[in-house]
């Protein structure tokens, strides 16, 4: 089995989905920073409110997803604030799904 990569990582949570919208955390720009050593996953990521009633839900979808890359790791997901989210941070596909629903960004 090859070891998991942060590299693995960034595409598996390509495939978490915002529950509110048809878009990706990565490409909404939730996630910071992955990082994989020794066993354990750490994943940066940030909300778009600090009173998003979905935190617990994305969370829980992200430990999910990573346990379907590898059942032996742990995934540590931290919740950082600075810098806070702005639609800087939505990829070009982000601004797509967004505006191809009548969403300005």
């Amino acid at each position: 089995m090859n070891p998991l990569t942060p590299q693995a990582v960034w595409r598996a949570l390509a495939e978490v989905m915002d529950p509110e919208l048809p878009i990706s955390v990565v490409d909404m720009g939730l996630i910071y920073d992955v990082r994989v050593h020794g066993g354990v996953v750490d994943i940066d990521m940030t909300f778009t409110a600090m009173a998003c009633p979905a935190m617990t839900m994305m969370i829980d979808d992200i430990c999910a997803k990573i346990n379907t890359l590898a059942h032996d790791v742990a995934t540590r997901v931290h919740v950082v604030w600075n810098p806070p989210w702005s639609k800087a941070r939505l990829t070009e596909r982000g601004r797509a799904v967004l505006q191809s629903m009548g969403i300005a960004v």
